[in-house]
């Protein structure tokens, strides 16, 4: 029997209203996100995050004062661990690391280092590769292990949206809403988080892998003539970003008088993004434009469907690579930002 840590990656979040501050200038000191020398990232990354924290800290005292994606990816991590402890041959080992919170892949390399794996395996908890999301937090794992001293073979999954698991999870949440608005005017946004759009023209698969995994559901939706759309919310700053805009769909049903089902296609837990903006924020919008029903679907959590998925890429992923869902790449040639050309 083997001994297997496996690493779940996920953004993190503030645990209380002092919290928000440093983790918001953590955010915006990631070169990935501040694409800037390092002494001038730090004064942006300082400036940003000072003019920020008090309208974050008023985000975050409507969900309670802190970011549940902390405990939502141990619930996940538990999960995770429960069937690989009943269904895998291996010695399997879940732990969790937040690329700008606690806690800290520095921290977790030491405790996975402490464990004496045979085999280290990393699983970002964004199914659509980014390089502002898994290639961070792949990189940051990287230098913390070396750091601790692991040097057992390290096997990474750098994307996943089209596993059946969660195409699977996705669509049964999805799925009894529509049904329930049958013969209604309604149309399905997939609201994906935002990036600058010259990140995307930079050569990040993002945008191609969250459209085409909104076509992998409506596949398996199979509900003739289906209204849907792809689009982008969370924009921050003066710059182009991903269009359309969550914003701009809203408005636009509003103006059509057509309901809506919103589905935060590239969230796995529930946070800000979804608990306030989706839920407060673009709710309060919808009924300003005249939407006649606005309704939210949950992220996939723990659904059953989707931690099976993971475990299989887990039991399947061939040691010391990087790999998507499938083994093999997925993306078009033109995204040079695809880990697994280095690979």
């Amino acid at each position: 029997m083997t001994k297997k840590a496996v690493v779940l990656f996920n953004l993190g979040g503030p645990d209380g209203p002092a919290a928000v501050e440093p983790f918001l200038f953590n955010l915006f000191y990631d070169p990935a996100i501040i694409r800037l020398p390092k002494p001038l990232r730090w004064l942006v990354a300082k400036m940003i995050s000072r003019r920020r924290a008090p309208v974050a800290q008023e985000i975050y005292a409507q969900i309670g004062g802190a970011s549940p994606i902390l405990p939502q990816t141990e619930a996940q991590a538990a999960a995770l661990q429960d069937l690989l402890d009943q269904e895998a041959g291996d010695d399997y080992r879940v732990f969790v690391s937040m690329r700008y919170w606690h806690p800290f892949a520095h921290d977790v390399a030491r405790a996975v280092a402490d464990w004496t794996p045979e085999e280290v395996i990393l699983l970002p908890l964004y199914p659509q590769f980014s390089s502002t999301t898994t290639a961070s937090s792949l990189e940051e794992w990287t230098r913390a292990a070396n750091a601790a001293g692991l040097a057992a073979p390290t096997a990474s999954l750098c994307c996943y949206p089209f596993e059946k698991g969660l195409i699977s999870a996705c669509t049964e949440l999805i799925a009894p809403k529509v049904a329930e608005m049958a013969g209604q005017k309604v149309r399905v946004l997939f609201s994906a988080h935002g990036l600058p759009q010259k990140i995307v023209d930079a050569g990040d698969p993002y945008q191609w892998q969250v459209e085409r995994m909104a076509e992998k559901i409506v596949d398996r939706l199979a509900v003739p003539e289906l209204d849907w759309k792809v689009c982008y919310q969370s924009r921050v700053g003066p710059m182009k970003w991903l269009e359309p805009s969550t914003e701009t769909e809203i408005e636009r049903a509003g103006a059509e008088a057509i309901s809506l089902i919103v589905v935060p296609i590239a969230f796995v837990s529930e946070h800000s993004e979804t608990l306030v903006e989706l839920d407060i924020e673009y709710a309060h919008l919808a009924r300003e434009a005249g939407v006649p029903e606005y309704h939210r679907i949950r992220t996939v959590g723990v659904q059953a469907d989707f931690i099976a998925g993971l475990a299989r890429m887990i039991t399947a992923l061939p040691p010391g690579r990087i790999s998507s869902e499938s083994g093999t790449r997925i993306c078009p040639g033109g995204f040079k930002d695809c880990l697994m050309l280095a690979s």
